[in-house]
Parts: C-alpha cells; structure tokens; sequence
C-alpha cells in the first residue's frame, strides 16, 4: 500500500516535461527582458547626453542674450545722459548766465557757452581724453588714446564694463565742456573774446586734465577705488568740475579786476525769466550729471537720481528761508540760486547717500552758499559777476567734505576687505579718517587750481591781453566782440 500511494503521489512524466518546458521558456522571456533593457539603456544614454547639451546651449544662448540686454539698456542710459548733460550747457547754462547779466552782454555770455562747446570737443577729440582716461602716472594720462585711438565699440572693465568706451568718451567730454563755461561766470562782461578762447584750452589741458585723471583715472592718486593713493570720494564731479571751476572763476575776477562803475553802479540781471528757465533746464540736465555718473543703468543710477533731486529741492528751501529772514521776502533768483547750490553741493556725494543725507547736504549747501554770496562778496568786495565762486567753488568744497561725512556703505559699497566684505565709507558710517581725505582732496583741487589758472592768465595777457577797452566794455560785449545785440528794440517798437 505504501509503494501504490508513492506512486500516485508522483507526477506523470507528461506533466513534469511541461513544468521543465515552462521553466525553460521562463528563464528565456527573462533573459530576453534584461538584453532589451540594456540595449534601450544604451539607446538612452546618447539621447540623455544629447539632451543635456541643448540645455546647456540654451543657458548660453540666455546668458548671451541678458548680457546684450544689460549692455543695450547700460549704453542707451548712457547716450541719453550724455545729452542731459550737454543741454546742461547749451542751451541750459547760456541762459541762465545770459539772464543774469545787463542785456548789452547777454550773446556774448551766451557765446561762451556755445564756443566753449565747440572749442573743447575738438581739444578732447586729439588729446584731452588721453590725458584724463589715458594710462599714466598718479597725476596725468599718457598718450596712448592719442586722437581717440583705440576709443571704439569695446569697453574699457576699468571704467565701465558694459557700455563701449566711445560712449565713456562722449559722456565724459560733456564733463569737459561744462566745466570752464562755469568759470565764464566770474569774468563775464569784461574778457576778451579771443583771450577767453585761449584761456579755455590751455585751461582745459593744465587744470582740468590733471586733476579728473586724479580722481577718475585708472591709476590716480586721489582715486577711492585704488589701493596706494589718497581715497577721494568724488562720484560726479564735486572736486573735478565745480571746485576746479569756481575756485578758478575767483582768481580770473581777482586778477581782472571789477568792471566799469562795479559795485556804485547797480548791475541787476536784464531777464530773471532767462535764469529761471536756464535753470530749470540745470535741474532736468543734472539727473544725466550725477545719475549718469553710476556708468549703467542699475540700482547706483536711482540712488544718485533720488539723492540729487532731494538735495536741490532742500537747498532751494535753504536759500529762500536765508533771504526771507534777511530781506523779508524770498525772490525768485534766491530760489533758482539756491537750487543749483544744492545740486553743486550733491554732485560728489549722489552717489553714496541716502535720501535724508542728501536733504542734510542740501539745505546746508543753500545757507552757506547765500552766506558766501550775500556776506562775504560784499564784505572782500570782489566783482564775481554771477557768483560762479559762491555757488560752485563754495557749494563744491562744502559737498565734498560732507560726502567723507555722509558717504554709507549700504549705498555704495566702495571700500572692500581682502575677503570682498563691504567696510565702512564715511564718518557716520563708522571711517572717520574719510573725512580727512575728503579734506586733502580738496586741498590739492584749490591749490591746482590758484595756481594752474593764476599761470595761464598771466601768459594768456602777456601774449593777447584778457580784457577788453573800457570804451567796448561801455559799449557792450555784444558790439564790440560779435558785432551784434541781442535784442532790436527799433523793430521791436515798430
């Protein structure tokens, strides 16, 4: 019995070769599934590989793109500012110096704006850029952008990295020919045509010339942005433009002396509508000033904006009050002084302020400069025809020594450690040796400018004479250097 249930117990043979068979055809089906995995991996992997690379030329393709982007926004705020700050000159400057002086004079004030314009593009085009921007020494530019050569479509990193450095050019050309306009302010009504277009160009190669490629230069003593030299807070051009040129249009009217009949004569200005709207044109322009100076379209660019209209707004308020207190009644020239005061006093300093700093900068600006121009003209009694001392000589110095004051990391972070942290800029941001420097960078913006100007004024005379007969002063600039008047009044009454 037990032999017969072992016997049924095992499988009949048919069945056991089908299990084997199923086995068999198991272990096959098996087998065929890995080969084919392997073969779609190895189908896979080009196409992965190949996949990645696409994406890796779209990034690049992307990057590219936003880098043309950032370089077509930088460069067109930059084309635009260049223009601010030529309108700032013309037409902005003429007729704000235009109204200010009698109306026998007021084309030939305006001409010295205009032939300034022309005069210094061409000595800027041949060597004045090279010396400003050019690689030299701590003190002056060599002569390797000699007629702007290699001035192109490429950007110099050293200056600004996303916009040509023929845009840098013209937008620092713009820089040059505002500057000694400024000064025509102190010796308006008395200087020779011809000596005034000499002293302009020897001017802008000895004075100017020097002292931007200082401050601005890529190897400059007084640059904030080198190790080794004086760091010189100066973002727009408070020690480079309006020192240079206001401590400069003091010695030209020292050294020419006052005009006919100056000060028993009253000389008000003939159109306080000419300033008014000269002005203006001042403020608008400014924005491309100091704005512009961040060299790109960014975040500095605001920052420098905001600062600058807050600072001319508060010093506008600050002459007026000034005036109102001393005079009883705030007058509309006051108003429109007061206001370029405060964008003289914001120029080094827009870049590295706050708002509220730039309200403090401002109004400060407002009363000093009234002070200057109301207390101690008349008590020196030198004839600054149009306060070119007063408001830019003065209202400079003052902006520049507050900016070592004011100057905030958390706006510019200029000065970094050796790990790339940000340290701190100004007195209140805790770097009270700022100031100091603040303080020598002036020192050597004046002492060039006595000297550089005092020097060519003394050639300039030797070689043509500065001044013109007191019978053509008497006469008006107008007739006697250009051969016309501003204004017919036989046509006009009829």
């Amino acid at each position: 019995m037990l032999r017969s249930s072992r016997a049924q117990a095992r499988p009949p043979a048919s069945l056991s070769r089908r299990i084997g068979l199923a086995r068999v055809l198991l272990l096959l089906f098996l087998f065929t599934g890995c080969m084919g995995v392997c073969a779609d991996a190895q189908v896979a992997a080009p196409a992965v590989t190949q996949t990645q690379q696409q994406m890796q030329q779209h990034l690049q393709q992307l990057d590219i793109a936003v880098q043309s982007a950032q370089l077509s926004a930088d460069n067109g705020w930059m084309l635009v500012s260049s223009a601010l700050v030529l309108m700032m000159t013309i037409p902005g400057l003429a007729l704000f110096y235009g109204g200010l002086v009698r109306k026998k004079n007021v084309l030939s004030t305006m001409m010295h704006s205009f032939a300034m314009t022309g005069i210094i593009t061409v000595v800027w085009g041949i060597v004045g850029f090279s010396l400003c921007f050019g690689s030299g020494n701590w003190f002056i530019g060599g002569l390797h952008h000699l007629f702007l050569h290699g001035v192109g479509s490429v950007p110099d990193p050293a200056y600004a990295a996303t916009i040509p450095l023929a845009t840098f050019m013209i937008y620092q050309l713009m820089f040059a020919i505002i500057t000694p306009a400024l000064i025509s302010g102190a010796f308006a009504e008395r200087m020779k045509f011809s000596a005034m277009a000499l002293f302009t160009l020897l001017w802008s190669l000895f004075v100017y010339a020097p002292m931007a490629h200082m401050v601005w230069g890529k190897d400059g003593l007084l640059n904030a942005s080198l190790p080794g030299g004086i760091p010189t807070l100066d973002f727009a051009g408070g020690t480079v433009v309006h020192i240079t040129s206001g401590v400069s249009a003091l010695v030209c009217a020292l050294y020419l002396g006052k005009r006919l009949h100056y000060p028993k004569e009253p000389m008000p200005p003939h159109s306080v509508v000419l300033s008014f709207i000269g002005a203006g044109l001042l403020w608008v322009g400014w924005f491309g000033f100091n704005a512009g100076s961040a060299l790109s379209a960014g975040t500095l660019a605001t920052s420098a904006f905001v600062a600058t209209h807050f600072g001319a707004a508060a010093a506008a308020m600050g002459w007026c009050l000034a005036e109102w207190l001393r005079n009883g009644k705030p007058s509309a020239l006051g108003a429109i002084s007061g206001a370029v005061a405060g964008l003289v006093a914001i120029t080094p300093a827009a870049g590295f302020v706050g708002p509220m700093s730039a309200l403090a900068i401002g109004f400060l600006a407002g009363l000093f400069c009234y002070f200057m121009v109301a207390k101690v003209k008349q008590s020196f009694g030198y004839d600054d025809s149009l306060d070119a001392f007063g408001v830019h000589g003065a209202g400079g110095t003052l902006g520049a020594i507050l900016t070592g004051v004011f100057a905030s990391r958390a706006i510019n972070p200029i000065f970094k450690d050796a790990h790339g942290a940000a340290l701190p800029v100004g007195w209140l941001d805790g770097n009270w040796m700022q100031v100091p420097h603040q303080l020598l960078g002036v020192a050597i913006a004046w002492t060039l400018s006595i000297v550089g100007t005092l020097v060519l004024l003394k050639i300039v005379d030797m070689l043509i004479g500065l001044r013109v007969p007191p019978a053509d002063e008497h006469e008006g600039l107008d007739l006697s250097q250009h051969g016309e008047e501003g204004y017919d009044w036989e046509i006009a009454a009829s």
